[in-house]
């Protein structure tokens, strides 16, 4: 419980610093973002605040939970979904600015377990059929990418029907990584964004699962029709695509569409540090 606490603490801390305004009269900006992003949007989130003065307040879910609240009027500006699948269904309704589709990065779904557990990561996915191994946490794959990934990995090794019964469901990426996090699960398959996050990397082992296990976790943004914002959600996407973004995403584990990766070197920005 207190793993819990002290990690909604850390979230909570990282919202307010980037929802605070560099200076009276900035604009806000509104951004529905999936749960991998949740430490990596932190990072972002706070140097477009330095950089452009704004504010940038950052609401985490699943991506499917997003769509269906933007369904039905959430006042977001920017959905940065993990499936572009997402964007593109909501275009087709209407109610996104049009051609403002971006395809930011492509996730990877990784094996975590403490850094106590004694289980051998290296056999990839058959290290589910431990017998050691009471509960196994993914997210809802209903509505979570990572979650329906997870799941077509287990398929596709063949595991999947044998454990099955061990699954706990979170609702979103994050949430399900903090089932391990809390001992509440012993393993489980989340984002390597989440992975190799500061506020994971030392608590924590993982295993890259083989991108030939799932589909492709193609991650997409769009502009949303009804923002009041367009123009600073606009600057945000061209943000996105500076060299010091690109980096910073890259040092999350994202893999940066590679017409992003190459032109990056004709940026000035410089990269973090």
């Amino acid at each position: 419980m207190a793993h819990t606490k002290s990690w909604m603490l850390l979230l909570l801390v990282a919202l307010v610093c980037i929802s605070c305004p560099a200076n009276a009269g900035a604009g806000e900006l509104k951004i529905a973002a999936a749960a991998d992003l949740t430490f990596a949007f932190s990072d972002v989130g706070a140097r477009f605040v330095k950089q452009t003065g704004n504010t940038v307040k950052l609401t985490y879910g699943s991506s499917g939970n997003f769509f269906a609240q933007i369904q039905n009027g959430a006042p977001f500006d920017l959905f940065f979904s993990a499936d572009v699948g997402y964007p593109q269904k909501l275009e087709a309704a209407g109610l996104t600015v049009p051609g403002t589709i971006y395809e930011y990065a492509s996730g990877k779904l990784v094996m975590w377990a403490p850094t106590a557990s004694k289980l051998d990561l290296s056999r990839g996915l058959a290290t589910l059929l431990d017998p050691s191994i009471g509960k196994i946490a993914i997210a809802k794959p209903q509505h979570a990418p990572y979650g329906a990934a997870a799941v077509a990995a287990m398929r596709h090794e063949g595991v999947y029907d044998k454990v099955k019964g061990q699954l706990v469901l979170g609702e979103n990426i994050s949430q399900t990584a903090q089932f391990v996090q809390s001992g509440n699960a012993d393993v489980g398959l989340i984002a390597l964004s989440l992975a190799v996050a500061p506020a994971m990397k030392d608590k924590g082992r993982y295993v890259e699962i083989p991108a030939a296990d799932y589909p492709p976790i193609i991650q997409a943004a769009v502009i949303l029709k009804s923002s009041h914002n367009k123009e600073l959600a606009n600057q945000f996407l061209k943000f996105m695509k500076e060299r010091g973004t690109v980096a910073l995403m890259e040092r999350y584990g994202f893999s940066v569409p590679k017409d992003i990766a190459a032109d990056r070197n004709g940026d000035a920005t410089p990269a973090p540090h």
